[in-house]
């Protein structure tokens, strides 16, 4: 019997059909980038449901279960490769386990791991999508979710009774079955109050309302707060977790206040930031207060009325507005993970030289590690606001991770961004690749 939450991938008679078909064999998708979406299109990895379908009905507002949404699902990474990752100081990684029925967990690098053979332990391993460009491009494949939204992509393994205990995440995530067997259980309950002195959040009542088994080739997506217990059934489990960024408003309004010091220092001449270069317009801020109309007073400690208004004065002239606002969204969605690190190609200097002979015509290629977005003529990459606008090319390039340029196409490449895309390829932030067509 189907499971009433779950759909199942149906044969779509489409003229997409053989190229929908280049992906059911690999969970990472194509090699070189993701399709770009089209949002009215049934969606395999959806069970059929368009991209539009699923937002509308599904995100953010209740689970659902796809059988076999990625078939003949080959993991980007191995459990052997995990656990190497996990000895590295440069991964971030975590070991939970279950001793004498109280939950214990210890952060990586670890120097050994429990025996495959030893039941009850999960090992998680976040973001690996910064060290496998497979995984990168499996996350990738949620390209319909806009990627100011997007973390990460973790992946757990576990023996068999391996879990992380009865949680809820703030933020959406698609749980995808990659190994092995994996029980959950999940509803979407209103008590959350969590047991206290844990090293885990571990829910005090869980009381779900549905229970499934998933199948490699299987994921579940469970919107924000939806309660869920996860419990290995074979010693082999490997779980795919793509997660979503969902900042609390106390974030926002501190990063545009952020953005406001700094774009009020840089106008001063008093320095710069992450958000501050170069300068919006707005008021001038260089003017020293003055109070000729100050008068003698026998309180010198009291603080002057004329001081106060001064200071509200100023502060009101802080414009709040929708270019601060992409400004810090921008630069700060876009910023580099702490542990990504970006390699320089060796041949930088003869590929550069290829780039500019062939007019930029061939195969360019966003780097895993990469970060870019836009917000209309605004272009931000790895932190930083682009000299350029944002051109037709670099959006298709943000919105696709790569951008190929035939010999026939008629449409010239400025100096500028083809200066921009070489700088950014001598960076190790973009990959090229010359065709002969």
């Amino acid at each position: 019997m189907t499971h009433p939450l779950s759909r199942t991938p149906r044969k779509q008679a489409s003229r997409k059909d053989s190229h929908n078909a280049a992906h059911r064999t690999d969970a990472t998708g194509p090699q070189h980038a993701a399709p770009e979406p089209e949002i009215d299109q049934p969606l395999e990895i959806l069970g059929g449901l368009s991209a539009k379908d699923f937002m509308r009905s599904y995100w953010q507002k209740k689970p659902l279960l796809v059988r076999q949404a990625f078939k003949d699902i080959r993991p980007p990474v191995s459990s052997a490769e995990l656990k190497r990752m996990a000895r590295r100081d440069d991964v971030e990684s975590r070991l939970i386990w279950r001793e004498d029925d109280q939950w214990q967990m210890q952060t990586g690098p670890f120097a050994r791991l429990p025996m495959q053979r030893e039941s009850d332990w999960t090992l998680l391993v976040q973001s690996i999508d910064l060290h496998n460009d497979a995984a990168a491009r499996l996350m990738h494949r949620f390209n319909f979710i806009p990627a100011a939204r997007l973390d990460d992509l973790m992946a757990s393994i576990a023996t068999e009774g391996g879990g992380v205990g009865p949680h809820f995440d703030s933020y959406d995530v698609f749980l995808i079955q990659a190994r092995g067997r994996r029980r959950w259980k999940f509803g979407q309950q209103k008590d959350l109050s969590l047991v206290p002195d844990l090293p885990l959040k571990i829910l005090a009542s869980f009381q779900p309302r549905e229970d499934v088994v998933l199948e490699p080739g299987d994921m579940l997506y469970l919107p924000p707060h939806a309660a869920h217990d996860g419990i290995s059934l074979s010693n082999d489990c490997m779980t795919l977790s793509v997660g979503f960024r969902a900042p609390q408003a106390s974030t926002l309004a501190q990063g545009m206040l952020e953005a406001a010091a700094e774009q009020i220092a840089a106008r001063s001449g008093a320095g710069s930031g992450l958000y501050a270069d170069p300068p919006l317009p707005g008021p001038d801020f260089t003017s020293h207060y003055k109070d000729p109309s100050q008068s003698a007073t026998a309180h010198a400690g009291e603080i002057p009325v004329q001081l106060i208004d001064a200071t509200l004065e100023a502060i009101g002239k802080v414009r709040f507005d929708r270019k601060l606002a992409s400004r810090y969204l921008g630069c700060w969605l876009t910023e580099p993970h702490p542990l990504a690190v970006f390699e320089p190609p060796a041949d930088a200097e003869s590929v550069v030289q290829t780039i500019f002979e062939r007019k930029g015509r061939g195969h360019w290629e966003v780097d895993r590690r990469t970060r870019m977005l836009y917000e209309s003529s605004h272009f931000y990459i790895n932190g930083e606001l682009a000299p350029l606008k944002a051109s037709p090319r670099l959006k298709s390039l943000a919105d696709a991770r790569a951008l190929t340029i035939l010999a026939s196409d008629r449409t010239r490449m400025s100096e500028d961004i083809l200066e921009l895309l070489a700088q950014w390829y001598e960076d190790g932030w973009l990959h090229y690749q010359p065709l002969d067509t």
